[in-house]
């Protein structure tokens, strides 16, 4: 796993306004609520996840 994992902290926030389908934002908002996390930081962890995968499968012969 990343060392830059989302602790809550971060160096520098950046914001944005994200415009989500209504069924989509009602599923991450269940997805954290089941995993104990605010929705912003549900984002930032599955977006997080998936930047790691691609370096991962970039850094690979």
């Amino acid at each position: 796993m990343s060392e830059n994992h989302y602790s809550g902290v971060m160096d520098e926030d950046k914001r944005i306004t994200l415009r989500l389908p209504a069924d989509l934002h009602e599923w991450l908002a269940a997805q954290a609520k089941s995993a104990r996390r605010s929705l912003n930081s549900e984002i930032v962890h599955r977006l997080e996840v998936e930047r790691d995968a691609i370096v991962t499968d970039t850094g690979s012969p």
